[in-house]
């Protein structure tokens, strides 16, 4: 049975009355992980090509955009850095490094779909969360607008539609969840790919294919694979030819960011500090560990 957004608000409003009477709030929504079989991607950026046609087919899959497909063959986009918003769940860019001659290099990035998802601990009233195949979803109905996710998100993807003032939502890619989850398809962007720089497939097959890559071509990979720990691991991982510090990847620890973040928001509500210090407190954890990643890059 699906609740309508007012009754959700009022049912919301009931719990807080709960609360302020000598309640307590309990966990963020729970990630389910604890059991099935997990699928991702891997991005192999040493045979990306920058086609963009993966752009085209999630703004199709996704509605985010009506642009024709002769548009997304524009290469000028590559002239400045660009992030995912409201209506374009996913962009390319280009990254460079040394050892690695003339030749520019391009990635895909999206929403990452942690195993261990920051913006699903932060949600309040659950509006994300993590299915224990991949995807980290989103349910419209429940969110109240309160951008949390948008603070805890190590990768700084969710984007908010400020542009909508009668019913805004957060948008970010969804991997494509009716196709892979309900249809048994890989997400339009794979699915769509020329050169197979995508791969679709259960996570801990593709961590073994990229092992296997990097040891079967020593010289055109940098031995890491991003997204395999890092903040315990990701949904989409990828291989490039240099240090992921030459890509826009952000160097993040092996610690999920949840362990960080939940201490702070369920200190906070247990002594009643107004959610606007929230975003203060999530704000300085999130600097603090760019301010770690800085560092560590310029001791390098």
């Amino acid at each position: 049975m699906k609740i309508k957004r007012r009754d959700f608000f009022k049912a919301a409003a009931f719990g807080a009355a709960a609360v302020t009477a000598g309640g307590t709030l309990g966990r963020a929504e729970t990630v389910e992980t604890e059991c099935g079989v997990s699928f991702g991607v891997l991005v192999d950026t040493t045979v990306c090509i920058g086609c963009r046609k993966c752009e085209w087919a999630c703004s199709r899959a996704n509605s985010t955009s009506n642009r024709p497909r002769e548009e997304y063959d524009d290469m000028s986009v590559y002239e400045k850095h660009r992030r995912p918003d409201y209506s374009a769940f996913t962009v390319v860019n280009r990254f460079d490094g040394p050892g690695i001659g003339d030749r520019k290099y391009t990635m895909k990035v999206q929403c990452m779909h942690c195993v261990d998802p920051a913006c699903a601990s932060a949600c309040i009233v659950g509006a994300l969360h993590k299915d224990k195949r991949g995807p980290v979803v989103y349910d419209a109905w429940k969110c109240i607008g309160c951008r949390y996710c948008m603070v805890a998100c190590p990768f700084q993807v969710p984007a908010y539609e400020y542009h909508n003032p009668v019913d805004p939502q957060v948008r970010k890619c969804t991997f494509c969840y009716e196709r892979t989850i309900e249809q048994g398809l890989p997400p339009a962007c794979v699915a769509i790919c020329p050169n197979e720089a995508l791969t679709y497939g259960k996570r801990e097959d593709l961590i073994d294919a990229a092992y296997i890559r990097i040891k079967n071509n020593p010289g055109r990979y940098f031995k890491h694979l991003y997204g395999e720990f890092e903040i315990g691991g990701t949904s989409w991982m990828y291989l490039a030819p240099v240090d992921f510090k030459y890509t826009e990847l952000p160097r993040l620890d092996k610690e999920p960011v949840p362990h960080v973040t939940e201490t702070i928001q369920h200190g906070i509500f247990k002594s009643f500090v107004p959610p606007l210090a929230l975003y203060g407190l999530l704000g300085l954890v999130m600097h603090s560990l760019n301010g770690e990643k800085e560092k560590a890059e310029e001791d390098e």
